[in-house]
């Protein structure tokens, strides 16, 4: 039987995707810029068994919502206090297996800074490395990085293709045997075999070649979350990993099916690309237990992050606006689908209607292991999905119970993997089991 995968979802601060879990007693904000918290987070997960983790990020505190970042920064949303290159590093040399994934623009960065950056983490970390790609779809993020706004979004899509077009270059200009070291005859690298990779877009160039050899993987596996009609083209031409938000398993699986058929029309291989919808679980030892957990939670929950951090996702200040038709400014550029997509669903799933949709924290899974077991065996079979990803909803007590209650029943069940198979990231991602 295939096995599912585990990517979990983090953020270098003290929330995650559940507003105004950092409140909890149990969770631990002491050791925000401690080597210790993403040592022991980075362990957790490889005692998991997870495929990998990666970190979202954006390039500034979101400002959307009453035109400030007040209640955003004021009330603890989802902020990025250390630059995750720093920490993948330190969690590459916690662990042997586990997958390290950056969110990185396409945007903003030039090929050859993203190329040189992620060449290095999978030479440090033994091909374990991970590429988030966005292409950025909020003006604060633009005027932070010197632009007075964003590209129109197809357009930053095209840009994203070269991006990754001129990247893949880089990381090719050296061959296997580029690298001699041979002390004797005094020959340290064979130039024969570094090659310049002279890409010249509409939007991009780069010479090459990289200052860094070739990496265990070649080129980092490659996540991206693309929800329109163009994201997906661009997802099913390159993505490996696919983060996605459905709130409903035929929401999913139609989004999977359609990748599929996207896939199917370039001629690339399913098995290439697995798709992993988020899911945000509270595990009990008994259904009880998990209800009482997951209540206190929900209590703690401050409405006003909420609306803020809705706010940042549908790129809209919803302190003045309440239906998704209000969303739609003539000439805007920004905007992610898939949130918008994801409250749609949730509002037409529970009948309710947008305005109230968008003012709910996102619903958690709470039950035993077994119970948490059956939701997502029954999507993992069912065919709307390869596996998912996890946010912790409480740090770091999500991922231990995790590891230390719902493996095992998935194992138990035997659909999901019992050791690690391979060396790198992409084999792990890629084993069938």
């Amino acid at each position: 039987m295939p096995h599912m995968h585990l990517v979990a979802y983090l953020k270098a601060g003290p929330n995650t995707s559940y507003p105004s879990s950092w409140r909890h007693p149990a969770s631990t904000l002491d050791d925000l810029f401690s080597y210790d918290r993403w040592e022991h987070m980075a362990r957790t997960m490889e005692a998991g068994l997870f495929d990998g983790c990666f970190f979202a990020d954006g390039l500034g505190i979101p400002d959307l919502y009453k035109g400030g970042y007040d209640d955003y920064l004021g009330r603890g949303g989802q902020l990025t206090l250390v630059d995750p290159m720093v920490l993948l590093p330190i969690m590459a040399r916690a662990t042997k297996h586990l997958g390290l994934g950056v969110t990185l623009s396409t945007s903003f960065m030039a090929p050859y800074v993203i190329a040189r950056y992620l060449a290095s983490l999978d030479l440090m970390s033994g091909g374990r490395a991970a590429w988030n790609v966005v292409t950025t779809g909020r003006d604060f993020e633009a005027r932070n990085c010197g632009f007075d706004g964003l590209a129109p979004k197809d357009q930053r899509y095209d840009m994203a293709d070269e991006v990754l077009e001129a990247c893949d270059g880089l990381w090719r200009s050296w061959e296997d045997e580029a690298l001699v070291l041979d002390r004797e005859s005094g020959r340290f690298a064979d130039p024969t075999k570094v090659h310049r990779v002279n890409y010249k877009g509409r939007y991009v160039s780069t010479e090459g070649p990289l200052t860094i050899p070739r990496s265990p993987q070649v080129r980092p596996v490659l996540m991206q979350a693309g929800s329109s009609p163009r994201g997906r083209q661009f997802a099913a031409r390159w993505a490996e990993a696919i983060f996605c938000t459905p709130a409903t398993k035929a929401d999913a699986k139609a989004y999977r099916d359609d990748l599929h058929a996207r896939m199917d029309a370039i001629g690339r291989p399913r098995a290439e690309c697995a798709v992993l919808p988020s899911v945000s679980l509270v595990l009990g030892e008994t259904e009880s237990i998990a209800r009482e957990k997951a209540a206190h939670l929900e209590s703690l929950v401050d409405p006003e992050l909420v609306i803020a951090s809705s706010s940042w996702s549908v790129v809209a200040d919803l302190s003045r606006i309440d239906t998704p038709e209000a969303m739609d400014t003539p000439g805007s550029n920004q905007g992610v689908q898939g949130h918008r997509d994801r409250m749609m669903q949730v509002a037409k799933d529970k009948g309710i209607s947008f305005a109230e949709a968008v003012r709910r924290p996102r619903a958690l899974l709470a039950g035993t292991p077994a119970q948490v077991a059956d939701m997502m065996e029954d999507w993992f079979t069912g065919g709307a999905c390869d596996g998912f990803i996890l946010p912790p909803t409480l740090w770091p007590g999500t991922f231990e119970d995790v590891a230390r209650m719902l493996v095992p029943e998935l194992q138990r069940r035997g659909i999901y993997r019992k050791a690690y198979k391979g060396k790198t990231m992409r084999e792990n991602l890629r084993d069938q089991g």
